[in-house]
């Protein structure tokens, strides 16, 4: 053997092993909009045009039954980043300015797991959350109109393209489609897809007025501009040849911005998109029937990544392995625990939503129902209050101001939630039982609320 080939040998020798050694990307991009509902072509809206998002469905797994555990923006948020409902992690409500809630100072967040984990991480746009500490993304890019949706995945761009050898943690807040929705301007790459308020269909929900029209036309319109933004980032990914290594996860926070849905535990308010693309998949365009939460995000992610917990337990489980399985076994519950929007929305609500039923205990019942001030000011809540209508939308103004303590619902039967059983003979046995479980959880997850039950 000569020198040269003698040489060439030693290196294979030496280089092989690490290369066997070496593991495959294991990105993950985490793409959630502001106030969406299941506003999506997906999700069975016949109107509104989002093509990225169903593409994305059509290629991943689409979530029919999927949830947030409190339909409020900085709750919310702070469990899809921890995976602890928010009477654990103490971010009950909004994080910006005289709300000024922090989640506890243990709570140890996504980003800091990924990070300590050796991925580096960027959260763009929106964040609200706090304290920084505890959602340590490396790099925090605040600094551009969460409505501009195409920059956004732009800005995604750049810090993908940056060499490093690490693996990213992208995680885009858009602030579509919040309020005021962000229509009144023009946006970089972004091309306005407009509605006609007559071409639409006003969910039950909500009045059949032409201001609930007008909004949800707005509404939309915003929904379609975060769309693009989606589209792009997904191009991105293929572009620079992370489609196949990334796992990619779209959701919103909570339900869309009106009175009836946001801020409140019925179905509107919690029942949510959930799309997800993994490489591992071997099916593609699966329609999930399995129960999940946001709870469940953070552990799923955790599992892609190989990537350790916090030294405390999740309240959640990784459905990395289930994304094949249209319907499952064992994914048949969520809970909720609400209990501020604004700091002057004290109306804390825990929830039990089971595959035929829903119990929500209205914590402090004997309070109005609070309005976000957005809400109030909405031309749709206005008009009633205009018009002193006894009806919004399928439910009497009247209920949806004053509620009882308890409110069960069978699902199956009443999809609308507007026939209590609480009080009915007839249904003792699924209210004791239900009451049974949801207690058990509040104890589980040291719910501090625990002490409604002795000492009030």
């Amino acid at each position: 053997m000569n020198r040269s080939s003698f040489v060439k040998l030693f290196v294979i020798c030496l280089v092989t092993p690490f290369l066997l050694a070496a593991k495959p990307a294991r990105n993950v991009v985490i793409f959630v909009t502001d106030d969406q509902g299941v506003e999506a072509g997906c999700y069975g809206n016949k109107v509104i045009k989002t093509p990225h998002m169903d593409a994305l469905a059509a290629d991943g797994t689409r979530f029919d039954f999927a949830f947030c555990t409190t339909s409020s923006c900085s709750p919310s948020r702070s469990v899809i980043l921890s995976g602890l409902h928010n009477h654990m992690n103490g971010q009950y409500g909004l994080a910006h300015a005289d709300h000024n809630f922090h989640s506890r100072t243990f709570v140890q967040g996504l980003p800091n797991l990924l990070n300590s984990a050796g991925y580096r991480s960027i959260c763009i746009a929106k964040y609200h959350v706090q304290p920084e500490a505890n959602y340590q993304f490396e790099r925090i890019d605040a600094k551009v109109n969460g409505h501009s949706a195409v920059e956004l995945a732009e800005r995604a761009e750049k810090f993908i393209r940056e060499a490093d050898d690490r693996p990213f943690f992208v995680y885009v807040g858009s602030t579509d489609p919040h309020r005021d929705f962000g229509n009144k301007r023009e946006y970089p790459g972004v091309k306005e897809v407009k509605y006609d308020p007559a071409t639409i269909t006003v969910p039950h929900f909500l009045p059949d007025t032409p201001e609930a029209k007008a909004e949800l036309a707005e509404l939309y319109q915003s929904v379609s501009r975060a769309d693009q933004g989606l589209g792009r980032l997904i191009q991105v990914l293929k572009e620079t040849g992370h489609y196949d290594d990334t796992l990619i996860l779209f959701l919103t926070d909570n339900g869309i911005p009106f009175p009836g849905a946001k801020t409140n535990l019925y179905e509107p308010g919690m029942r949510l998109p959930l799309v997800v693309r993994s490489p591992d998949q071997k099916q593609r365009g699966v329609v999930s029937q399995a129960m999940v939460s946001w709870v469940d995000l953070v552990p799923t992610v955790l599992d892609f990544a190989g990537a350790k917990g916090p030294s405390y337990d999740l309240h959640g489980r990784s459905f990395l392995k289930v994304l094949d399985q249209p319907k499952v076994t064992g994914w048949d519950e969520v809970f909720g625990s609400h209990s501020f929007h604004e700091v002057t929305m004290y109306y804390p609500m825990r929830v039990i939503r089971t595959r035929k039923h829903k119990l929500i205990l209205n914590i402090a019942h004997p309070l109005s129902f609070p309005f976000a001030s957005d809400l109030f000011g909405s031309t749709t809540w206005q008009g009633v209050l205009k018009r002193d209508d006894a009806m919004y939308g399928s439910r009497s103004t009247t209920a949806y101001l004053h509620r009882p303590k308890f409110e069960l619902y069978d699902l199956e039967a009443d999809p609308r939630e507007l026939v209590n059983l609480a009080d009915k003979p007839a249904h003792a046995k699924t209210l004791a039982e239900l009451q049974g479980r949801l207690r058990t959880w509040q104890e589980k997850t040291k719910d501090p609320w625990n002490v409604k039950y002795t000492h009030e």
